[in-house]
């Protein structure tokens, strides 16, 4: 194999799928801990929003440190910060959890930015597309059988198995990223840290100011508050539809991303211009998978997992396709840190997705806030049109 299916990027893609198989059984144990432990659907989106908001926040940031240091040494370091985090999990409680979230949020700026800009680089313009989506794919197949082993654990009433299962992630983790290599571009000079600090805040106004980033960035926030509610929430939600199964539901979410990015990840688009027929299909999907899930709780437990399936395909393609379509349209003086905050707001959207839609799940319902999100996606259905084709290349 060539290309993107090569070997050193086939551990790459391994490494990914190690370090995130932990947060799928944490995206089922933690809601569920808990709801027992009492917490409010506030509460549990905070501490489930604050893994991605610090990501969000570092990530800026990591491009430059990966610069200055190299991605192997900032790899190894923050493995073992992450190797921490999910040992802390294991003999805390909610205030434990918080902080682990956080922890776990720093290393996951790091890992994937050095993952991400590793690929980008290394790879020819043609396998751009094939590389990125490889790795998102990656980083999605723990959430296949994850969410199962999860509820396992929970029914089985030990928290002993929970404790085993994240020790062994922790320790696979740390064993196999240090025998990985990443490709190193030469190391250069980083300006001081006045500097290096003013240049990435110029660059927060790129988020605005080009209206390739602006476009794209919004279109993928909206998406990601849409996939961080769903995700959140539906170990809660599902028991209250008649037959539902979390894990059930998060195992056909994950296994259609996991399908759809392997066997569409050639119809993503590699060539620079702005498919806006493709992206408004791909908003239409995010805004009729959160509907199907809203109206489970009436409809019954079909429309859930049709929606499990929407979604999938929706996740398949929305990141892998607007990251594409960036990497050829920005500036490639400063596209690594451009970039690095695209995937911030994918970041911020998650942690929104528990933070906003929690209040909201309060004060009316699970069944209402996902219609809420359904209607989030419809406006970005006309979003995504571009009349003007300003963004053909």
């Amino acid at each position: 194999m060539s290309g993107a299916m090569s070997w050193p990027f086939m551990r790459l893609y391994m490494l990914a799928l190690l370090y995130f198989s932990a947060n799928s059984i944490l995206n089922v144990i933690i809601p569920l801990r808990g709801d027992t432990l009492g917490a409010s659907n506030t509460t549990i989106g905070l501490i489930m929003g604050a893994y991605l908001f610090t990501t969000m926040f570092f990530r800026p940031w990591a491009g430059h440190i990966i610069q200055k240091h190299g991605s192997i040494k900032v790899l190894r370091i923050i493995l073992i910060i992450n190797g921490f985090a999910l040992i802390l999990y294991t003999f805390t409680g909610l205030g434990g959890y918080l902080v682990a979230r956080i922890l776990q949020g720093v290393s996951t700026a790091f890992f994937s930015m050095a993952l991400q800009i590793g690929i980008i680089d290394a790879l020819p313009e043609k396998d751009r597309s094939q590389g990125i989506s490889l790795y998102s794919l990656f980083s999605y197949m723990p959430g296949v059988l994850g969410p199962l082993l999860a509820l396992g654990i929970w029914q089985a009433g030990d928290m002993n198995y929970f404790t085993v299962v994240m020790i062994t992630i922790a320790i696979f983790t740390g064993v196999f990223g240090y025998s990985v290599k990443i490709k190193e571009e030469k190391v250069e000079p980083v300006p001081n840290n006045t500097e290096q600090s003013v240049n990435i805040f110029k660059a927060f106004g790129q988020l605005v100011k080009n209206p390739y980033l602006f476009k794209c960035s919004v279109l993928m926030l909206v998406a990601s508050i849409v996939f961080g509610a769903i995700t959140t929430f539906i170990p809660l939600y599902a028991k209250q539809v008649e037959n539902g199964n979390a894990g059930i539901y998060l195992m056909l979410q994950a296994g259609t991303v996991v399908f759809a990015r392997f066997t569409l990840r050639k119809k993503i688009p590699s060539d620079g211009k702005w498919h806006s027929t493709f992206i408004m299909g791909n908003m239409l999907l995010v805004a009729a998978a959160a509907q199907c899930v809203s109206f489970s709780i009436t409809g019954g437990v079909v429309f859930l997992y049709v929606g499990a399936i929407l979604l999938g395909i929706s996740q398949a393609l929305i990141y892998p396709t607007l990251t594409t379509y960036l990497t050829f349209v920005l500036p490639k003086m400063n596209r690594n840190v451009l970039i690095g905050l695209f995937i911030a707001m994918a970041d911020l959207g998650v942690s929104l997705g528990g933070v906003i839609m929690g209040p909201i799940a309060d004060l009316s319902s699970y069944s209402l806030m996902y219609m809420v999100c359904a209607i989030l996606g419809a406006a970005m259905i006309v979003f995504a049109y571009d009349r003007r084709k300003i963004f053909e290349q």
